[in-house]
């Protein structure tokens, strides 16, 4: 039987939708008591990867709505405007980078975790976005401009607790102290920016080789015309 059937098989068995439903509502558990809660996802087997890409994917159609539906006199957003698929890129580029660059300056300093672990962690951490998000959305329809203060603090609130709980998925899963955790943090966000530098870097160069072999192609062209 091949890998793709043994899949399939297993998506129509009822015990796979239990396991998923059972680890997705963990993560309810887990922003409510991150250090608890991130030690079991990830050493207790709490936690799965379609749970955690749920919670992206939800976390994206989160943040589309918020342009699209979110009052315009707090968000003013030409939804005409918007690129889909630019807006996206703007949450899943980020969230690589940060795992790929966490995970490789923590293997070099005894990190406990494996880049598997640190995407379900930084996952979960995003469990407060659309909670608070979308009840958001719906109140920024029902308040006036004096009131929309409210709106601004909870969704400050938001990023804020998504930040607590990325620090703390980091300490818990490579075991380290809240010390080593920050300076490590730090260094992840230096990597990230290196990581960027290098590939705008190298797309720069390539654009620059593909525009000259356009050039010499369309100058040969012209010769032999």
């Amino acid at each position: 039987m091949s890998y793709i059937t043994r899949k399939l098989n297993k998506l129509k068995e009822k015990e796979t939708y239990i396991h998923f439903l059972n680890t997705l509502k963990y993560s309810l558990y887990v922003i409510f008591h991150p250090a608890d809660g991130y030690w079991d996802l990830i050493h207790a087997k709490r936690g799965s990867y379609a749970a955690a890409n749920f919670i992206v994917i939800l976390t994206l159609l989160t943040h589309l709505w918020k342009l699209q539906f979110t009052n315009f006199i707090i968000l003013n957003v030409r939804w005409y405007k918007v690129n889909i698929l630019m807006e996206m890129a703007s949450i899943l580029l980020p969230l690589a980078i940060f795992c790929i660059c966490n995970w490789g300056v923590t293997t070099l300093f005894d990190g406990k975790g494996h880049l598997g672990d640190i995407y379900m962690g930084t996952a979960y951490a995003l469990t407060p976005y659309p909670l608070i998000q979308i009840p958001l959305i719906i109140l920024s329809n029902l308040v006036t401009r004096e009131e929309a203060s409210f709106y601004f603090v909870f969704n400050n609130i938001s990023f804020i607790w998504i930040g607590i709980l990325l620090f703390m998925a980091m300490m818990m899963i490579h075991a380290y102290s809240f010390g080593k955790t920050l300076i490590f943090t730090i260094f992840t966000a230096f990597g990230m920016l290196v990581f960027i530098f290098i590939m705008l870097l190298f797309f720069s160069m390539i654009s620059q080789g593909v525009a000259y072999f356009v050039s010499l192609g369309r100058e040969v062209i012209f010769r032999l015309n």
